[in-house]
């Protein structure tokens, strides 16, 4: 079962290569905080603008510091059914526990695309796939209706949902089964996500409190809402602050002034947060009791 706190893995730049020295040390970090799995090169890994190259040896050095203490759920989404073969076998082929993979953004298929796209990874792979659906950035929304049938194939273990319908928890649940996995794709539903059915939640603002976010989705899985109404509390302000600016500046933003990242660099077309975002990330910071020390 993958269940509980799971970041969706920041990839760190310096002079506009990819940092293997900081991403060692960040996958490090998640583990000794608790963090139940990771995911590297999903959006928050700014997987767009990486090279194939960089893509795969992202997925390669995050499987080799995990060293399989915890599952790495290697992102392995695109828009051409093809390329996403390449990225599923090649991860498969690295040591990768499971693959997470996005409905196909841009060229917006039909729902039957969607089943013939997903079919076509399921039979190319062994691994364990999680359907990632966000219409919000793929313009494509999967129904409950075509992931219900996506569930009948044996590696198509469960969904990354950042549709932010709660609803919609409840019916995957009846249409596809309470085995299917659920994954909150949001950190500020994660706690309504999970009272509902979910499992857990690959997490953006993991990145930044590892320790907090592994400790309140353990408290979910126990079933302390309570407790894990404290710590919803205490993060929620930081869940808001991680996207008030197009992402993941300011979650880059919240690492560097931690001392996590030696600078905020990102590719372009994204650039660093603006004023307002810095300032509202800062207030978040402090609100969560995590101290700056830049």
């Amino acid at each position: 079962m993958v269940e509980g706190s799971i970041p969706a893995l920041i990839t760190p730049f310096r002079d506009g290569m990819v940092d293997e020295r900081t991403f060692a040390e960040l996958v490090e970090r998640q583990i000794a905080g608790g963090s139940s799995a990771l995911v590297p090169v999903g959006t928050t890994g700014e997987s767009a603008t990486l090279s194939h190259e960089e893509h795969q040896r992202v997925t390669e050095l995050c499987i080799e510091v995990a060293a399989g203490r915890v599952p790495v759920i290697a992102g392995c989404g695109s828009n051409s059914t093809v390329e996403a073969i390449s990225l599923l076998q090649h991860a498969e082929g690295a040591g990768a526990d499971a693959a997470l993979v996005v409905c196909p953004y841009y060229n917006k298929p039909s729902q039957a695309g969607l089943i013939a796209h997903y079919t076509a990874l399921a039979e190319a792979t062994t691994l364990p796939i999680l359907i990632y659906n966000i219409p919000g950035r793929s313009v494509v929304d999967m129904s409950v209706e075509t992931m219900a049938t996506l569930a009948r194939l044996p590696n198509i273990i469960g969904v990354k949902d950042a549709t932010g319908s709660i609803v919609r928890v409840s019916l995957q649940r009846a249409a596809c089964g309470p085995d299917f996995v659920q994954l909150s794709g949001n950190d500020e539903t994660a706690l309504a996500f999970n009272v509902t059915g979910g499992v857990g939640c690959i997490s953006v603002t993991a990145n930044v409190a590892p320790d907090l976010c592994a400790q309140f989705q353990a408290a979910c899985m126990a079933g302390d809402y309570a407790t894990a109404r404290d710590f919803n509390d205490m993060l929620i302000p930081l869940h808001l602050a991680l996207f008030s600016d197009c992402s993941p500046g300011p979650t880059k933003y919240a690492m560097f002034k931690l001392g996590l990242l030696p600078s905020m660099e990102m590719r372009l077309p994204l650039v660093a947060p603006s004023a307002a975002s810095r300032a509202q990330v800062d207030a978040a910071l402090a609100h969560a009791g995590l101290r700056a020390v830049r």
